[in-house]
């Protein structure tokens, strides 16, 4: 009310609105796939269809949002609010992180030493998050338990004690060395459905870059968001009207050029398809006739793996001239 007026507590509204429900809607589809991909196709009915599958991510849509919905009033009649239940995520789910960043980066990476270490990261946390909880506040209730030091804590000891754990696990009791050049060959298409993928899209060469501008952005955003932005905090100490008006400003800002990015980018790089889906109706709309030839999609060619790569100078310039197309598709 004290910035925007009236108008800023709709705009507000609306916001947390789209907020819930796209992060539900996101939610709702990765719980999906996993059904349907990770335990349907692969322990019930490793030959299912698209459409089976399709059908089960439907069924899974629907019964995960009846249980969260159900869920949801639950935790209000406990008077959980939504902050609470945010933090503790990092409680529950917290020691998961590091095992499979391992996982997936690292060759010497335990599968066995990951399950032991989320297991144990989360009882550590568990405990440190009561002991935390009893010590400030000289009881365990639900306002001593959702304080920040106690919440922080116990998503500190869940995050770095998997870590450590997973770390010993692998480098002294069960070392592997996976070959992640074989990882293609475990990845299965439904139906084997390579429609829509360029040479360029299955290029390992210009996947590899990709994954490179991808990788170099993320540790220097990541580094920014949690180490120089909090530092800058410190010399101001207790904010002062103007300084905190300055830091409310930067974050508007923030927001503003993220929502700008993340809408107009897709508008940009996807241009083409939207002049022709407008033409088309315009001509529908006004009932001309428009004899189009479109050429027949051939089936793109399997992968090639690192042994049968060859240089493809081309692709790699495509890739200079315009890297967020090429990460976008190869994402």
């Amino acid at each position: 009310d004290h910035l925007l007026g009236e108008a800023g507590s709709a705009l507000i509204l609306i916001m947390l609105f789209m907020a819930i429900v796209s992060t539900g809607s996101a939610e709702s589809i990765a719980v999906s796939s996993l059904v349907a991909y990770d335990i349907y196709r692969e322990y019930i009915n490793p030959e299912a269809t698209g459409a089976k599958i399709l059908w089960v991510s439907r069924v899974v849509i629907v019964l995960f949002g009846i249980f969260m919905g159900l869920f949801s009033i639950a935790l209000n009649a406990m008077g959980l609010n939504l902050g609470w239940v945010y933090l503790f995520m990092g409680v529950v789910i917290g020691s998961a992180v590091i095992p499979l960043w391992n996982m997936m980066t690292w060759s010497k990476a335990s599968g066995t030493g990951a399950v032991i270490a989320a297991w144990s990261g989360l009882v550590l946390a568990l405990i440190g998050w009561l002991v935390g909880a009893k010590i400030q506040g000289e009881s365990v209730t639900v306002a001593t338990l959702g304080t920040n030091e106690v919440m922080l804590s116990g998503n500190l000891i869940a995050i770095f004690s998997s870590g450590i754990i997973h770390y010993i696990y692998s480098k002294f009791i069960d070392p592997q060395d996976y070959d992640f050049s074989t990882l293609n060959e475990n990845i299965h298409l439904v139906e084997q459905d390579l429609s829509g993928l360029g040479e360029q899209q299955q290029d390992r060469k210009v996947l590899r870059h990709a994954k490179r501008w991808i990788a170099r952005r993320g540790y220097l955003l990541t580094f920014v968001l949690i180490i120089v932005w909090p530092i800058l905090s410190i010399p101001a100490g207790v904010f002062t009207k103007p300084f905190f008006a300055f830091w409310v400003l930067l974050s508007i800002a923030w927001g503003f050029g993220a929502a700008i990015t993340i809408s107009v980018l897709p508008l940009f790089e996807s241009q083409d398809e939207i002049g022709k889906v407008c033409s088309g109706m315009l001509n529908y709309i006004l009932c001309k006739k428009v004899e189009e030839t479109y050429a027949e999609e051939e089936p793109a060619a399997p992968a090639k793996t690192l042994e049968e790569e060859e240089p493809v100078p081309q692709a790699a310039k495509a890739l200079e001239e315009d890297e967020h197309t090429l990460v976008s598709q190869a994402v």
